[in-house]
């Protein structure tokens, strides 16, 4: 695969299957928004990393490392605000989705897939897929009235891991 630009890759999230035998999240997946057909413009974070503890045993010049398991960071999603209630194929628009999740922040698990496109063509050998990643923020548009520029919204998840294959 040659270079690719940053505007080929986008992001999709569908609501998981979270398994969890409480009702209340069973019901919570249910009444989550539906993002069909939607990519996010901008995707950041994801990055996984270990902590590492260096140890000096006495008289030695050079530590002994100690490493914990990684760690995936969030993983932010950002699009472009449009104000409408309903989309064009009569589904909540990106208001009404938002409203919507304001109250599931910190209980809502999408699936999150990170495709990248080579000339407008999904190549899935790269495809990165982030299974239960829990909703924990929503950052709302902001304004500035001497600003022509598009507004943007954004929705961050935490990740517990990240695959190649989807299920």
């Amino acid at each position: 695969m040659a270079k690719i630009a940053q505007r080929q890759v986008l992001a999709e999230i569908f609501p998981s299957n979270f398994a969890n035998n409480a009702k209340q999240q069973t019901n919570v997946q249910t009444n989550l928004p539906k993002w069909t057909n939607f990519k996010f413009a901008q995707v950041s974070g994801g990055e996984i990393t270990a902590s590492v503890e260096k140890i000096y045993e006495g008289g030695k010049s050079r530590p002994t490392v100690l490493c914990a398991p990684s760690e995936i960071g969030d993983i932010t999603l950002t699009a472009h605000y449009d104000d409408d209630n309903v989309a064009a194929d009569n589904a909540a628009g990106i208001a009404a989705k938002i409203q919507t999740l304001r109250k599931y922040v910190g209980v809502a698990y999408y699936n999150i897939t990170v495709s990248t496109y080579d000339c407008d063509i999904k190549d899935p050998t790269n495809d990165r897929y982030y299974y239960d990643a829990l909703l924990v923020g929503i950052t709302e548009p902001e304004g500035d009235s001497s600003s022509g520029a598009p507004a943007t919204f954004a929705l961050t998840f935490a990740i517990s891991d990240v695959t190649s294959t989807s299920r």
